[in-house]
């Protein structure tokens, strides 16, 4: 994989990874039944999103969907924040940033739907999955090949990485 130069730059500013849940980190199904509420998450997304940590990058989940199966998914990984309530995203964003001291050109921010365009066109780097709608791909600064659920996130977490000359390690630290 390689960086496109023009990117470089907004990748190498990202300090917080912040994303959409459904339609990002799922294919956007939800199964509902007796037994509650399921949801399918990609294995590699959620490595991929460990790994920023590792690198010092926070990662957060912003959805406007409240769900167990999301909080249950967040705890797994330890999703440093999780912000989970119907209202504008831009919001609660705005919010965190303020917690964390960071800025809107600090973050990168990964949507698919109308309920992300606000926090897509603020974000320093915008990227949403090969799936997501025309209007959030006019706002992104990359598309991904891979659709929601499937390794999308993992496709912009490596360009992170990359950018920023962690990847080398990683593979070092984990081949030894």
């Amino acid at each position: 994989m390689t960086v496109p130069a023009e990117l470089l730059p907004r990748l190498q500013a990202v300090r917080l990874f912040l994303c959409d849940v459904d339609g990002v980190l799922t294919d956007s199904s939800v199964f509902m039944g007796a037994g509650g509420e399921f949801k399918r998450f990609h294995i590699r997304d959620g490595l991929g999103l460990r790994l920023l940590q590792q690198a010092g990058i926070k990662v957060g989940w912003v959805s406007a969907r409240p769900s167990p199966a999301t909080t249950e998914r967040a705890n797994d990984l330890k999703v440093d924040f999780l912000h989970q309530a119907s209202g504008p995203k831009v919001e609660a964003i705005a919010g965190l940033l303020a917690q964390t001291g960071l800025a809107w050109a600090d973050i990168s921010y990964m949507g698919d739907d109308v309920v992300d365009l606000g926090a897509l066109k603020r974000a320093g780097f915008a990227a949403v999955p090969g799936d997501a709608i025309a209007e959030a791909k006019s706002l992104a600064h990359y598309v991904t090949q891979a659709g929601g659920g499937h390794g999308a996130v993992r496709e912009v977490v490596d360009l992170i990485l990359r950018a920023q000359n962690q990847w080398e390690p990683l593979l070092a630290k984990f081949a030894s």
